[in-house]
């Protein structure tokens, strides 16, 4: 009827069933031939042939079947995994922010499960959605350039700690008009009756639910309303452009560069300069737009897949103890007690066995090291917004003005004073691999490395640091995409044994290393550098103490450990 010219509507009625039903039917026929003939001589169930209908391209479904079945992980989920991992899901933030509709009307194609829920479909043209929401950006960049920002910045997503550096201006909220000022309060009223109205119940209505989220982004619009700058602010002042995680448009402005902050070599510059943009160039014609590119991460390397004892990358050291080093000051925020003993270890260390500089009233300062490697996942991590989100809390409970910060500090009682203290202190933590190579640049030594890390396991025992709890997992872009096929499967060994080691052992690297991410997804395995270290526990023991064995490895080892001449705790153990 299909090839009839019927379309889905009239083959539904004729047979009385669901057009979804037709959809589906004929999405199964439509699955490559060999596939069908293996179905047809039950080499496969029909939840596997469902899962390859998510793609139409017959050579990639014929080839996922050729792997699962060699591999023998052909479980349905494991093909729909393997048919979509070069797609973007629809709920991602790229897609989200783009939209389907703009995606589809650019040539992009969606695959769609109609046997699963798939949250919208798989994006599969992932470089068009990358120049969609480049242009997108960029888009809003140009109009966001007619205010007279001295530059903008522009990025589907920044690296942590892109905005170190700068300073941030204080702007005025604006004022509401009188008709701004009645919708608010028409748009509040209704939110806050539908509230009272459907407070108890147990489910909300759609309609009463869609409403409540249409007056929740209204009122949103209201509150999210960009600050006031002065002329002479904006002139030399920046603006940073993005993608919230909600697929929102997300704009930062007010970001004044070091070297753009003339006010902090002479306070006198600048003054009386707000009425007046800079000498010789008008309001926003020395606009830079910048649009940061994402690096990729390394390729593969397989001809050094032989080497099983050959060290991590440097670069992936140095990126581990990125997270540890942010988890470090977040735990380190959070006991006031050991950070105090933490600062005064290193006063007393300046005082009594260094030599200390003279000149000042009170020699004491706060240097933040930057992060030397961007780690992927580091800004979105969890560590990284429990600091922003505690530094902000702070931020609002302390004076503009640093002329008042002594009585405000006085002010607060003796717990949130050490908790204030913790949390300035822990952003002096610096527990980041760098190689020996940089020894020779003068930036530091391997004997101050090793001396850093050293210390940084003492706090990290001090304060309990879990990078489990942190929320550290092993995936494909932060670890086992960068390491050697023989420390995947050690990884997967050490978390879950040599069975399910051997599942994976035949498989090329890419899909070693997606199979491990999810073989180790909720086992706490953690990578060397990120393992809190303890002194009491050998070299030898410390290897091997990546979390409990496995069941059949704990009997076969509780066994070899039994005496062969003792059949009573043989008859125990077994």
């Amino acid at each position: 009827m299909r090839e009839q010219g019927r379309s889905e509507e009239d083959i539904a009625a004729i047979f009385f069933v669901s057009v979804n039903v037709v959809k589906q039917r004929l999405r199964l026929a439509a699955v490559s031939l060999k596939l069908l003939d293996v179905y047809a001589d039950d080499g496969m169930s029909l939840e596997q042939l469902m899962a390859f209908s998510v793609t139409d391209d017959h050579a990639r479904q014929e080839q996922v079947w050729e792997n699962v079945n060699k591999s023998g992980y052909d479980e349905p989920y494991q093909i729909r995994r393997l048919l979509t991992e070069r797609a973007v899901r629809a709920s991602d933030k790229r897609a989200r922010f783009v939209g389907l509709p703009a995606y589809e009307a650019a040539g992009g194609g969606v695959l769609r499960d109609l046997f699963e829920e798939d949250g919208g479909g798989w994006l599969e043209d992932v470089a068009l959605l990358e120049r969609l929401v480049a242009d997108k950006l960029r888009t809003e960049a140009e109009t966001l350039a007619s205010e007279g920002w001295k530059w903008i910045e522009v990025a589907a997503s920044f690296p942590y700690g892109h905005d170190h550096g700068h300073r941030r201006l204080e702007g005025t909220p604006p004022d509401l008009t009188s008709e701004e000022q009645a919708s608010l309060d028409t748009l509040q009223a209704e939110y806050d009756a539908l509230q009272a109205k459907f407070e108890g119940a147990d489910e909300l209505p759609d309609e009463v639910d869609t409403r409540l989220g249409e007056l929740e982004e209204a009122l949103a619009a209201f509150e999210n309303r960009p600050d006031i700058f002065k002329p002479g602010e904006i002139a030399k002042a920046g603006v940073f452009v993005s993608i919230d995680s909600e697929g929102r448009l997300s704009v930062y402005r007010g970001y004044v560069r070091s070297e753009d902050d003339m006010s902090a070599i002479d306070p006198e510059v600048g003054q009386g300069a707000d009425a007046q943009p800079i000498e010789g160039k008008e309001a926003g014609s020395s606009i830079q737009r910048t649009v940061i590119a994402v690096a990729g991460s390394a390729a593969d390397a397989e001809e050094d897949d032989e080497d099983a004892a050959k060290p991590l990358p440097d670069r992936l050291i140095t990126e581990l103890t990125a997270h540890r080093t942010l988890a470090l000051r977040d735990a380190l925020a959070e006991n006031p007690a050991i950070a105090f003993q933490a600062v005064l270890h290193n006063f007393v260390l300046t005082a009594f066995y260094r030599f200390s500089s003279a000149g000042n009233s009170l020699e004491i300062g706060l240097r933040t090291p930057t992060f030397p490697a961007q780690a992927p996942g580091l800004r979105e991590s969890a560590s990284a917004k429990a600091v922003e989100a505690r530094h902000e809390s702070w931020k609002a409970r302390l004076p503009k003005g640093e002329n008042d910060l002594w009585d405000a500090l006085t002010a607060l009682d003796g717990a949130a004073q050490a908790s204030l203290f913790a949390h300035c202190a822990s952003f002096a933590v610096n527990a980041f691999y760098e190689p020996d190579i940089r020894y020779n640049q003068g930036r530091v030594s391997a004997h101050g490395v090793r001396t850093r890390l050293d210390q940084a396991n003492v706090l990290a025992r001090a304060v309990g640091l879990d990078m489990v709890q942190a929320g550290w997992r092993p995936t494909v872009d932060n670890y086992l995409g960068r390491v050697t096929k023989p420390r995947i499967l050690e990884a997967v060994r050490e978390a879950r044994g040599e069975s399910s080691a051997q599942l994976i052992d035949n498989l090329k690297k890419a899909d070693m290393a997606k199979e491990a991410e999810r073989l180790l997804d909720g086992s706490g395995w953690l990578p060397e550098p990120l393992r809190l270290v303890d002194p009491n526990v050998s070299s030898v023991e410390q290897e091997g103490n990546a979390g409990p064995l496995p069941e059949f490895l704990a009997d076969d080892e509780e066994r070899e450990n039994v005496g062969e001449d003792d059949p009573q705790q043989l008859d125990a153990a077994e």
